[in-house]
């Protein structure tokens, strides 16, 4: 009776746990809406720096230190929505196909994008104003090439 009631438990414990897992996946939508969301933040705070890179909005040493330290924050969280289960979502996406065709070359542009954030960081505690201009000018190209390859043109 113990050895059943043993086996019983350890079954229902076993099928709990792929139950669990099971509720745990995260659907391939929420993926595609968590790494839009993460890139149209991206967007809000790249659009003021870009305008002071080129002279269009006038230069701000803070917003440069905040935006800065806002993009370094979410340069982290688009990239495991692009897991490949959000390759066929039904959510509709700008990911082009080379994203899970071309992974190496696509996690490359996603270092190359936190490195210029991480170097955008590194010149915002400072006072100068032409190296910022050139880093987020770097940190403009970092995205314009990922863009490049890897998203659908607009």
């Amino acid at each position: 009776m113990k050895k059943r009631l043993l086996l019983a438990g350890f079954a229902l414990a076993l099928g709990a746990g792929h139950t669990l897992t099971a509720f745990s996946q995260v659907k391939p939508e929420i993926l595609v809406k968590q790494r839009q969301a993460a890139m149209t933040l991206q967007g809000k705070y790249m659009g003021p720096l870009g305008g002071m890179a080129q002279g269009k909005v006038p230069y701000n040493a803070e917003t440069v230190a905040f935006n800065a330290a806002m993009l370094d924050a979410l340069s982290r969280m688009p990239w495991d929505g692009f897991a490949p289960a959000s390759k066929g979502a039904t959510v509709k996406t700008a990911a082009l196909p080379a994203i899970w065709d071309e992974p190496a070359k696509f996690k490359e542009a996603q270092d190359n994008f936190q490195r210029a954030v991480q170097g955008l960081v590194a010149v915002s505690r400072g006072g100068d104003e032409a190296a910022q201009k050139t880093a987020i000018g770097g940190v403009g190209k970092a995205c314009g090439a990922c863009h490049e390859h890897f998203r659908e043109k607009q």
